[in-house]
């Protein structure tokens, strides 16, 4: 078990302009969902849950302006993409008192809708968002982008989360064909980094892109957050 000081810690408890742990909406749903847990590992299960499903995963919200990844706002719609729903399960656990820290990754989707690879040339993914929270002792990672409904109507399997494990999305569906490939893992990062998502985001949809809050959920498997 690594031996971590608090000092080293604190920095993945403390709110940022994104990541706003101590918004009273934040800190009340970490709170309520929590109740009754005894373990920080028990805690962050269920904030994982609520995030994966009551969030429900939406491509059509990416957005180059960084209030609309605040995590307060995020809680707000119920919907949002892969890193706006990281940036919510990461306040969420740090109002639970989890060290809790975003991490990236550049992915290849092998089930990403024709039309999206007809705009972005390719299926591949270099700024998909998930967490990792700090339990007994570790970093534990964990990947709520899909809801349920979704993972369901799209032949898809869930991410569980124990807790224990990490719980990255899957390599395969549920056919067995290939779903997602991790081509390469970023170092994790304590805050949004809003800038070097942003800029992306801005090559493939222009530079006043905002969420797009009338769309129904669940039209892709994954977004182009490239």
């Amino acid at each position: 078990m690594t031996k971590v000081s608090d000092t080293e810690m604190d920095i993945y408890l403390k709110p940022t302009f994104a990541i706003d742990a101590d918004n009273k909406t934040i800190a009340e749903k970490a709170q309520n969902l929590t109740v009754g847990c005894t373990t920080d590992e028990e805690k962050a299960v269920k904030l994982f849950y609520f995030v994966r499903d009551s969030i429900r995963y939406n491509l059509y919200m990416i957005s180059v302006f960084i209030e609309d990844f605040r995590a307060s706002k995020v809680l707000e719609w119920e919907k949002g993409y892969c890193v706006q729903k990281a940036v919510l399960l990461t306040a969420l656990g740090r109002a639970a008192g989890i060290p809790s820290r975003m991490a990236f990754a550049m992915i290849r989707n092998h089930r990403v809708p024709e039309h999206i690879i007809q705009r972005l040339g390719d299926n591949i993914f270099p700024r998909h968002g998930y967490n990792q929270f700090f339990l007994n002792g570790r970093w534990v990672s964990a990947a709520a982008t899909f809801d349920r409904t979704l993972c369901e109507k799209n032949g898809l399997p869930t991410v569980e989360f124990d807790g224990k494990e990490d719980a990255m999305l899957p390599p395969t569906d549920l056919r067995g064909q290939p779903f997602i490939e991790y081509v390469e893992k970023f170092p994790p990062r304590d805050d949004l980094p809003f800038e070097w998502i942003a800029e992306k985001i801005a090559q493939l949809v222009g530079p006043e892109k905002r969420p797009w809050l009338e769309k129904g959920a669940g039209h892709a498997p994954e977004s182009p957050e490239s």
